[in-house]
């Protein structure tokens, strides 16, 4: 079969790589029907994630088919139209038992893309099938479900719930890409009064107002003064840090109120400032974290009743054998107005690549 193989800071190709096996009678092989592309493959790309080993395929969000299934499998046969999720759970060790799946110390957590063979390819071997693959229903398209892989738990669950979303708070989500914008759509969920979107690129901000942000601002220009402008002064009930670097979780954490709450989501390279000489004072709550991908049978219901705006953020669709050229639309987001890129056969229409 063929695979998006890393090779080293900077090298990557779509080549021949050996087809997945059952290894563990918990196993299961899925037939990549639809995948995407997330911003934390960009960082295994520039080499900011050491543990990914040259060699190896790279994605952790696909939809597929069951085509094989260890002899311990139960949930699902093959034949059957499944989510992969992002995260694998072995459901045995002390985090799985409490839900807390990301931390997995059972040989699962973030391992697929990661510390084994990924899903940007034909096929892929998913281990521990029963808890880490979900049935999709008849409802819920391809291409709507695969952002249920990554994207949406990790803005429900690291975002919108650790950070405590109420009916009536003021929310600012800092970073409109693909997780800040997904933070948007479930933070809408809990009837906050205002929510506030923050970004460098119009284009994205643009993206936010249609997802259901009630003001943006651009982060160059002060957006500070507007959040103490729409609240007396008092700050934002809930701030939500989706870039990763280390300006943006500063600015959060001067835009939340005493006794409020920040939310860090955005995946980080470089050391940041954490002025406790200012916070130690002011109540706040700060929360890191990885998804534990526990709601997402929660979010496949709501999609399949049509509660959440998936498709809104697929802007490109690819067959398969161009991987390198959705990278390449992927990786220049702010030149070509991509959020999410979704990459699969679509047998009963031609495949459409919208540009910017």
């Amino acid at each position: 079969m063929k695979g998006f193989v890393f090779h080293g800071p900077g090298q990557s190709a779509w080549e021949e790589v050996p087809d997945p096996g059952i290894k563990e009678p918990t196993d299961a092989v899925v037939r990549v029907g639809a995948v995407t592309i997330c911003g934390t493959d960009l960082h295994i790309l520039k080499g900011d994630v050491p543990e990914v080993r040259p060699g190896t395929v790279l994605g952790h969000e696909a939809v597929g088919e069951i085509v094989e299934a260890g002899s311990d499998v139960r949930t699902v046969r093959p034949g059957d139209r499944v989510l992969v999720s992002c995260i694998s759970a072995c459901g045995r060790c002390r985090y799985c038992r409490e839900g807390g799946y990301g931390q997995c110390r059972g040989g699962g957590g973030w391992i697929l893309g990661h510390l084994i063979d990924g899903a940007q390819a034909e096929y892929v071997r998913v281990p521990f099938a029963d808890l880490s693959v979900h049935a999709l229903p008849g409802a819920v398209g391809s291409k709507d479900a695969v952002l249920l892989a990554d994207i949406f738990p990790t803005s429900y669950e690291v975002g919108v719930l650790n950070g405590r979303v109420r009916p009536g708070d003021t929310v600012a989500v800092v970073g409109a890409g693909p997780i800040g914008l997904a933070a948007i759509a479930t933070a809408r969920l809990f009837a906050p009064e205002r929510i506030v979107a923050v970004d460098l690129a119009a284009s994205r901000l643009e993206a936010a107002k249609r997802l259901g942000a009630d003001a943006v601002a651009d982060a160059r220009e002060d957006p500070e003064l507007l959040i103490a402008d729409l609240t007396d002064g008092l700050g934002a009930d809930v701030v939500i840090e989706a870039v990763g670097v280390p300006e943006s979780f500063e600015m959060c954490t001067r835009m939340v109120r005493p006794g409020g709450h920040v939310a860090n989501v955005g995946v980080h390279g470089k050391p940041a400032v954490l002025h406790l000489e200012d916070l130690w004072i002011k109540n706040v709550t700060i929360t890191t974290g990885l998804v534990d991908t526990r709601s997402t049978p929660t979010l496949l219901r709501m999609a399949a009743a049509g509660r959440l705006p998936t498709a809104q953020l697929v802007t490109h669709t690819f067959p398969l054998d161009r991987m390198e050229e959705a990278y390449d639309v992927f990786a220049r987001a702010a030149a070509t107005g991509a959020l999410k890129v979704v990459l699969g056969e679509q047998p009963h229409e031609e495949i459409a690549v919208r540009a910017a």
